[in-house]
């Protein structure tokens, strides 16, 4: 699994003109599922992202979690982010899982997820969805 945590003031995710999900301070993170994640891939990841420290605490260092802010979390299923980008001009999806496993991986991440954190929104599988987001500092990192 590749996950790209971006701590932010707001996002939301449109599909269409409609907005089907949206937070205001948290963390967005866009979720490449990989074919050799299982479901406990799934919840290490959950974990990681709700207890990663990427807001600042009285002093202005990187100390809090999105728990310990209670911020919103918004997964958004990246498929791109699976991409193996090392030669040639266009990306290899070899290591990307199928689309039936990554929905399940992805289902098992948000479940997971909303049955560990309060406020816990999602963008749809397999959708063209429009991202829209405020990066906070800018402040970004890469899980894998």
């Amino acid at each position: 699994m590749i996950t790209l945590l971006q701590r932010v003031t707001q996002a939301r995710v449109e599909v269409g003109s409609e907005i089907i999900a949206a937070i205001k301070t948290g963390i967005l993170v866009l979720v490449g599922v990989q074919a050799d994640d299982d479901e406990a891939t799934a919840r290490h990841y959950v974990d990681r992202l709700l207890n990663y420290r990427v807001f600042g605490d009285s002093d202005g260092r990187m100390n809090l979690s999105l728990k310990a802010v209670e911020g919103g979390l918004l997964l958004v299923p990246q498929f791109t982010l699976a991409a193996d980008t090392r030669k040639g001009r266009r990306p290899s999806f070899t290591s990307a899982a199928n689309p039936e496993h990554g929905k399940r991986i992805f289902t098992v991440m948000v479940d997971y997820a909303r049955a560990s954190h309060d406020e816990v929104e999602c963008g749809r599988f397999g959708a063209d969805m429009q991202v829209h987001l405020v990066n906070d500092g800018p402040v970004s990192f890469i899980l894998d």
